[in-house]
């Protein structure tokens, strides 16, 4: 509930208490008047209204509690903002070799990271990234690759609210470039997946210079395949997404916990996408090719 109609309630209610605390009072004194019993109007005047003031501290202490909570609580955090390159969108030329294959027989590695902020083209850093494989429909935890990343920048509290991850936490961890050959290596030749999966991909695609690294596996994208599956809803965050599928979401705004439930989310997709006739990995990239080139036309007006 958003916090300005969450607070309008909590006075609404304080108001309506108060009212009926007023009420109850008349009503007692009249019946105390004509009953002949000598009453000190004022004190009951004075009960009315420690009676109010009781009523207002209990709800501002109760509100108070609940917005604290909200605090410590990701799941009342905004949704990280839809990202589009499309320039990330052209997949690679070995779609060929990989593209007729059944999307049940493939490898994928569904990834997430966090970072410092939202704009990779102005400095903003990775500081987490998260991998689990998929083989034979069965999301492989045990084996998940994991780990933080020195930024060489401070991160801003603004992002240390979402992921929780301090300066203090990645002071003696190493830098992405020491980090990307070890994440190269663990996805191999694995279809990549993620939600929104180019705010991701530029963000490793801004670092191929600077660490030799290129990350040019075929990516499917779970907001794509969203948007292709359930086009008649309005949202398509990452946490509707999962309440749509019935998918709990352990660690949010952690690239593991994030990178484990998208794969779960996958998986429930690919049953959804082989329903509709979907069942290669060419035919699921070219449904969200076909959204991009939508939403590309829609740019223009």
């Amino acid at each position: 509930m958003p916090l300005r109609r969450l607070a309008a309630w909590a006075f609404v209610m304080a108001a309506l208490l108060a009212v009926a605390i007023l009420g109850f009072e008349g009503w007692w004194i009249h019946r105390l008047m004509d009953a002949g019993t000598d009453v000190a109007v004022w004190k009951l005047g004075g009960l009315a209204l420690a009676s109010i003031a009781v009523v207002i501290g209990a709800v501002g202490f109760g509100l108070d509690r609940i917005l604290v909570a909200r605090e410590s609580d990701h799941r009342s955090l905004p949704a990280r903002p839809e990202f589009f390159d499309f320039d990330e969108m052209n997949q690679p030329m070995h779609i060929k070799e990989m593209g007729g294959q059944r999307l049940k027989d493939l490898s994928f590695v569904v990834f997430d990271t966090e970072t410092t902020g939202l704009r990779p083209s102005a400095g903003d850093e990775i500081i987490s990234i998260a991998g689990v494989r998929i083989e034979n429909g069965e999301v492989e935890t045990a084996t998940a690759f994991t780990r933080l990343v020195n930024p060489g920048r401070t991160i801003p509290k603004s992002s240390i609210k979402f992921h929780g991850i301090t300066d203090d936490m990645v002071a003696g961890e190493a830098p992405l470039r020491d980090v990307l050959p070890g994440f190269k290596d663990f996805i191999g030749d694995a279809v990549l997946v993620a939600h929104n999966a180019d705010f991701d991909m530029k963000f490793l695609s801004l670092k191929e210079v600077a660490t030799g690294i290129c990350i040019d596996n075929l990516v499917l994208d779970t907001l794509f395949l969203s948007l292709f599956l359930e086009h008649g809803s309005q949202n398509h965050s990452f946490d509707a997404i999962a309440e749509r599928l019935g998918i709990d979401i352990e660690g949010r705004h952690t690239a593991l916990g994030d990178a484990i439930a998208t794969a779960r989310v996958f998986l429930r997709m690919v049953e959804m996408l082989e329903a509709r006739g979907v069942t290669t990995l060419r035919q699921a990239i070219e449904s969200a090719r076909h959204l991009e080139h939508v939403r590309r036309m829609a740019e223009q007006f």
